[in-house]
């Protein structure tokens, strides 16, 4: 496959590299920890909000550090966690008087570096809280999880913490509004095609051209199952059925709705996804406050899409509605 790329062994930092210059009143690039910050951060009016993971996922994360979103992230390599030391240094540059909140999608990796890292700040005087993501009803472990996967959903996590730091609030009570919207947020994607990783050269997997994957991960790890390609209407049918029961989703409830590309589908197919996710919402008596179609959380380049729901109080609206100013796009 046929990639912009130099050295695979560069990818991370040239692409990060190109995050900076394009915005450089707003975002700093720290080459030595992958580290992507608000120029103007830490401020000690506010509690910083960290994300890293790793990259492969843009825009998540690098390209929503800005006000009213993370304050930094920090990624690792495509698709691995960040070291342990980046964590550490990260969360100490962005150390501020009213804290820092680490947000964690649920990956073994993510939760180890994070982990370790907030117990070195911690004995360096750094006070940090986290908020773990686990969105994806697809599976209950995974190949890289202990328990559900953090995947699309992350977005409402962060926009809700971000803009409730923005306006001052405190440590703890932003560990309790992300806690909340994970609680209130579900997930489930599918693949049409694979991805390829820029150092491998080549698909993560194989899946026939007449095959789709129904619950597939983020990082290609399998999915529920692996069959025959439907139609748009039937993948979101299925999408639907699994994320409304969850939670679940009733009658009366209003709620965000997110189709979210993996990285290779048109934003028209999007749309068509969106469009019978709705009408499906509406005739199940599910309100479709809030929407959101395109790129969040993608998986380099793999053709899927995922679906996210959200249920809505008026706290939520108003934390989902307040400005934001990141690189790629204002939520």
């Amino acid at each position: 496959m046929k990639k912009f790329v130099n050295d695979p062994n560069n990818f991370v930092p040239e692409m990060l590299q190109g995050i900076a210059l394009a915005n450089p009143d707003t975002l700093k690039y720290v080459p030595d920890y992958n580290l992507i910050m608000r120029a103007d951060a830490p401020n000690d009016d506010k509690v910083s909000i960290v994300q890293g993971s790793g990259s492969g996922h843009e825009p998540a994360h690098v390209m929503i550090v800005g006000k009213g979103m993370l304050d930094a992230a920090c990624p690792g390599n495509v698709f691995a966690a960040p070291p342990m030391d980046y964590v550490l240094e990260t969360s100490k540059l962005l150390n501020s008087q009213k804290g820092v909140l680490h947000l964690i999608n649920n990956y073994t990796g993510d939760r180890m570096a994070f982990d370790m890292g907030r117990e070195m700040a911690d004995a360096e005087g750094v006070r940090i809280e986290t908020v773990v993501v686990d969105d994806d009803v697809a599976v209950k472990d995974s190949t890289y999880t202990v328990g559900r996967r953090g995947v699309a959903g992350n977005f409402f996590v962060i926009k809700a913490v971000g803009a409730a730091s923005e306006r001052g609030a405190e440590l703890d009570d932003l560990v309790k509004i992300g806690s909340r919207v994970n609680s209130v947020t579900r997930t489930m994607g599918m693949a049409l095609t694979s991805c390829t990783p820029p150092a491998k050269g080549s698909p993560l997997f194989d899946l026939g051209d007449d095959e789709m994957e129904m619950g597939v991960g983020i990082h290609g790890e399998p999915g529920r199952r692996r069959e025959k390609l439907a139609s748009a209407n039937d993948i979101v049918d299925e999408l639907l059925e699994a994320v409304v029961t969850d939670l679940p989703y009733q009658q009366g409830d209003d709620v965000a709705l997110m189709i979210n590309g993996l990285g290779g589908t048109p934003i028209s197919e999007l749309y068509i996804l969106y469009g019978r996710a709705h009408q499906q919402l509406e005739s199940r008596g599910i309100h479709v406050r809030r929407n959101y179609v395109g790129e969040y959380c993608t998986s380099l380049d793999m053709a899927g899409a995922s679906l996210t729901l959200v249920k809505l109080d008026d706290e939520l609206v108003d934390l989902f509605s307040a400005p934001a100013e990141i690189a790629i796009r204002t939520f």
